[in-house]
């Protein structure tokens, strides 16, 4: 599928070379203009960008064949139809909806899968951590010690799930609020990482923090406010900085010695103005961009990069695809929706 009217997508010059060293593709969501993106590298090696349209899409949670994807009013489970060795045309798989929860619009942002291989995710609206249910819109299953009940008040804009062992252990939340709303005032200095298991603020002083993640030991965070890249130190209760990125940040995976990272264009609104990435823009004299940041962490530095230009502006989510070269989806209006059968071994 060719890119969205208005959008321009351009890749650093060894961007498609990394994917094909890694071994990987990348999928990504942005909820303000609608769209799940797969980014990869076709047959001839050259770049490969595949887009759905999907409503508010925000969290991505990928495990195996299995993509999670979390909508405006609904939670997806795309399952690849292709068998080892198959192709759809160029794509060495191909993502069906297989199974969609109807959970309302309770703003799902992140989505984690658990050792069960079910999905958990936090609804910022009711500032906690929830499950899906097949009667109900969701079961919640934990919030914040300070958010004192569950509330459609978004209280606290908790926002990000970092899993480990196959199950929460930290969230994100824009500030320590029990009101309706009341992260508002603390956007630039009000941000804290809180552990799930004793509830326990680990971190604290962070700006509009997003997409906590554990890897290789430790809990990366984006401090998304300050356009910083980087990780707690869970000893000393401090954030520390590893990369500054030229936008707001949100949406973060991993692969091998390398970060994928989201990157937004703020809007003009009373959400994003006076935060202190206006400032560092203004000191290294760029711009805010929207697209994708990979990130050495071994030096820090911003190796590859994928921009976008044109009618998308944010990103929310990413997600690597190990081992996969070619991603696509099935679109829910298309023809090959009905066509597009997955059976079981023992069929045909």
């Amino acid at each position: 599928m060719s890119n969205p009217s208005g959008l321009e997508i351009h890749s650093s010059r060894l961007f498609e070379s990394w994917l094909a060293e890694q071994k990987v593709s990348l999928a990504f969501t942005t909820y303000q203009a609608g769209k799940l993106f797969f980014v990869g590298i076709d047959p001839a090696g050259r770049l490969a960008v595949f887009n759905r349209t999907i409503a508010r899409v925000m969290g991505l949670a990928a495990q195996g064949d299995t993509l999670w994807v979390a909508t405006l009013w609904q939670l997806w489970r795309f399952e690849n139809a292709l068998k080892p060795g198959e192709v759809f045309g160029a794509h060495d798989r191909y993502y069906v909806p297989q199974l969609a929860y109807t959970t309302g619009d309770i703003d799902v942002h992140d989505v984690g899968i658990d050792a069960a291989g079910d999905p958990i995710f936090v609804s910022t609206l009711f500032s906690c951590l929830a499950r899906p249910d097949a009667r109900y819109s969701f079961i919640p299953v934990w919030k914040p010690p300070f958010v004192s009940r569950y509330a459609a008040e978004d209280r606290c804009h908790m926002n990000g799930l970092a899993m480990a062992d196959g199950a929460p252990a930290y969230v994100t939340c824009v500030a320590r609020s029990d009101a309706n709303e009341g992260w508002r005032e603390h956007r630039t200095q009000g941000g804290i990482v809180v552990d799930v298991k004793s509830g326990a603020i680990v971190c604290e002083g962070l700006s509009m923090p997003h997409s906590p993640r554990m890897y290789r030991g430790r809990l990366w965070v984006l401090n998304s406010g300050t356009g910083e890249f980087g990780y707690v130190d869970l000893a000393a209760g401090r954030f520390e900085p590893v990369a500054f990125c030229a936008g707001y940040l949100r949406g973060m995976s991993f692969c091998g010695d390398f970060a994928v990272v989201g990157l937004s264009r703020q809007r003009q609104n009373r959400t994003f103005n006076g935060l202190l990435l206006d400032q560092r823009l203004a000191e290294k004299n760029v711009s805010a961009r929207c697209g994708l940041a990979v990130i050495d962490l071994k030096r820090g530095d911003v190796v590859h990069e994928l921009r976008l230009d044109g009618v998308v502006e944010e990103l929310f989510d990413t997600a690597v695809l190990p081992g996969v070269c070619n991603p696509a989806a099935v679109g829910f209006m298309a023809d090959d929706i009905k066509r597009t059968l997955s059976l079981p071994p023992d069929i045909g």
